[in-house]
């Protein structure tokens, strides 16, 4: 099974602030969508609680958390209470690839264990509190970069960029 980890992050790797995305990029969500579809996902419980306790439908939703007795609050959600578990249960599906969606704890704590990041590289330095781990050239190579210019739905530039674990 595939480990990937698939995420939208500035030129400085800001992720997140505030427990909220930094932007609003149509285009990423449509890609996220058809990338993760009927596929295991696993975030942490703050992703989770960011989506307002929201199920992404149509793929099996795995929730990492270490608090005892946390209930999603919703029966189609997967609990594990460790990044471990949490793949050993995407396993269960039987699945070709994995992702995990967020969030920044949880990105450092995959990035060992992932075989390949799907990122779209927002080309901004903006202000965060959740980042992205660095991409370390001499661990990961880019296998692909699909550049797009902003317009009036994408207020940045942005590239999908797929990077490979070397060998």
């Amino acid at each position: 099974m595939i480990i990937s980890l698939i995420v939208a992050a500035s030129t400085n790797n800001a992720i997140g602030k505030d427990n909220r995305l930094l932007w609003h990029l149509p285009n990423d969500m449509k890609y996220f969508k058809n990338t993760t579809w009927a596929m295991p996902v696993i975030m942490g419980r703050k992703t989770y609680e960011s989506m307002d306790n929201t199920v992404l439908h149509g793929r099996f939703n795995i929730i990492v958390t270490r608090q005892k007795n946390w209930n999603a609050g919703d029966d189609r959600v997967q609990i594990a209470n460790s990044l471990d578990k949490a793949i050993e249960l995407a396993k269960e599906t039987d699945c070709k690839e994995v992702f995990v969606i967020g969030g920044g704890e949880l990105f450092k704590e995959s990035m060992s264990v992932a075989n390949r990041i799907y990122l779209t590289r927002v080309h901004v330095t903006i202000d965060g509190d959740s980042f992205f781990p660095d991409i370390k050239e001499t661990d990961w190579k880019l296998i692909s970069d699909a550049p797009f210019p902003k317009d009036d739905r994408h207020a940045f530039d942005y590239s999908f960029q797929v990077w490979d674990r070397k060998k």
